[in-house]
């Protein structure tokens, strides 16, 4: 696609500010693919582009936690693993719908995250008692994340940092910590796998990969000194225009 300058400076630029926020709160890809698709990228282009570039910023803030302590990999592994296969399906799922099914279906998707966001229930950062073990995790919430990823992505940084507290009691700053481990593994298979199907604008998605590490880097060293809850309302606003915009302006 030929896009002017501006739009994809202004897009480079929009990747650094996801990559800070989704290290941060989770859910950059919330700002970057409605950007994409306002650009007027095609869905599957503006989803795989999206993939690539916030795989290449969650690698960079899943790296910092990692290297500072905040992951131990061993307990993850049924996690990631469900969140790998429910990655291919969702990926593979979402490659065969229809273009204006993508473009009508993305604005209701949007909504319903800021909804979310609008309604979810308060968080601890302390550690409290597991509802469930960790094997049916990796079975519920590993499997359905891993699926939702693949076949959309945006808010999972913010959706999954939630579950990990709520039912296997992990402390919010290794909650966030372990939500980057697991979308790097969902958004890296669904990234693998839109770029075998030749869906990837890779002009644009290089530059915006290095806008992502960049504030992805800053915003993980920001969570470790001071947690992680007060960009919310700045995405929740930002997520409803998105949506008006897709639903009314297209």
């Amino acid at each position: 696609m030929d896009l002017s300058v501006v739009t994809q400076v202004s897009l480079v630029s929009l990747a650094f500010f996801a990559g800070l926020i989704s290290s941060i709160a989770g859910s950059g890809g919330i700002l970057t693919l409605p950007a994409l698709l306002w650009a007027g990228l095609p869905p599957l282009n503006a989803l795989a582009t999206n993939k690539v570039q916030s795989s290449i910023g969650t690698l960079s803030s899943a790296w910092n936690f990692f290297r500072n302590g905040h992951i131990d990999i061993k307990p993850l592994l049924p996690v990631l693993l469900m969140g790998f296969v429910g990655s291919v399906i969702g990926t593979l799922f979402v490659q065969q719908l229809d273009s204006e099914i993508l473009l009508t279906l993305i604005p209701f998707l949007l909504i319903a995250i800021a909804l979310y966001f609008l309604l979810m229930p308060k968080i601890s950062a302390a550690d409290s008692q597991p509802k469930i073990s960790q094997l049916w995790f990796a079975c519920t919430a590993g499997l359905g994340m891993g699926f939702y990823g693949g076949f959309f992505g945006p808010a999972m940084g913010s959706i999954f940092p939630f579950l990990l507290v709520w039912l296997v009691a992990r402390n919010l700053v290794t909650a966030t910590a372990e939500t980057k481990l697991m979308i790097l593994v969902v958004n890296g298979t669904s990234a693998v796998i839109f770029i075998a199907g030749g869906h990837v604008l890779w002009s644009l998605a290089i530059a915006m990969s290095i806008a992502q590490m960049i504030g992805a880097r800053l915003g993980s060293n920001l969570v470790m000194k001071r947690g992680s809850g007060f960009v919310q309302p700045i995405i929740t606003s930002v997520t409803l225009l998105m949506a008006i915009k897709l639903l009314f302006f297209p």
